[in-house]
């Protein structure tokens, strides 16, 4: 390979196009038949097609925050990485933090950085965004199907702390990504940064209406909360980096 060559013309070029296409497609192709099963099974077990209509619209309108979110911050990752890498990792992972660490460190191993990227420096950022993320679907392969014993070893039989503790791991999974957001670069602690605000606005507003949304018993602000939590909060932490 001759150094002379722009490395953004081999990410952008035809052949990683389809690559990234082949592997996005397959995604696309889970996810229709888990959903075409998921109705199945539903059906099955005398699940009424009002409520199967009423889960995939809440489903539809919860995933409208998280893929603009996810649409959004793919543009920083275009930039060094070209957009056929950015849209196959981003459909796969969707988290722009640990492509871009993983790109910056695989570039550094080849001593360069992501706003310098050689050809080379290139490859080996791509192959450690790929290869940092095999860990987890290894461990999601072979621990998958014994969850059920771990469900019963914690919830000691009893069938009704199952979800008690399901809903205990979701929190703390949650709490664990929103606590990074009070923190700064130096691991110091920002409770007046922009995403600390963003965090506590997207946090009292979710609280908020849902709880109005449940004593009003109103069904389009139940399924709209989420969405309108999260970009309320962005908008507000916007706001609050701007002026601030």
């Amino acid at each position: 390979m001759k150094g002379n060559v722009n490395y953004l013309e081999l990410a952008n070029s035809p052949l990683m196009w389809v690559s990234a296409a082949i592997a996005v497609g397959i995604v696309v192709f889970q996810s229709v038949l888990f959903f075409r099963k998921s109705l199945k099974a539903a059906k099955e077990i005398g699940i009424e097609q009002e409520k199967i209509n009423m889960a995939i619209k809440s489903s539809a309108i919860s995933s409208i925050g998280p893929s603009i979110v996810i649409l959004v911050t793919m543009i920083s990752l275009i930039v060094s990485m070209g957009a056929p890498v950015s849209w196959m990792r981003l459909s796969f992972i969707g988290s722009v933090n640990y492509e871009a660490m993983a790109a910056g460190f695989g570039a550094q191993a080849m001593g360069a950085t992501l706003e310098n990227l050689t050809p080379v420096a290139f490859a080996c950022g791509v192959w450690t965004m790929i290869c940092g993320s095999l860990g987890w679907l290894i461990f999601t392969l072979l621990f998958t199907d014994k969850m059920d014993k771990v469900n019963h070893l914690m919830s000691k039989g009893n069938s009704k702390m199952v979800p008690i503790i399901s809903a205990g791991a979701m929190l703390g999974a949650f709490a664990n990504l929103a606590s990074g957001n009070f923190f700064n670069e130096k691991n110091q602690f920002a409770f007046g940064g922009a995403p600390a605000i963003a965090t506590i606005v997207g946090c009292i507003l979710m609280m908020i209406l849902t709880k109005l949304a449940k004593e009003k018993n109103i069904g389009w602000l139940r399924e709209w909360a989420f969405a309108i939590s999260m970009f309320s909060g962005m908008l507000i932490g916007y706001i609050w980096n701007t002026v601030f």
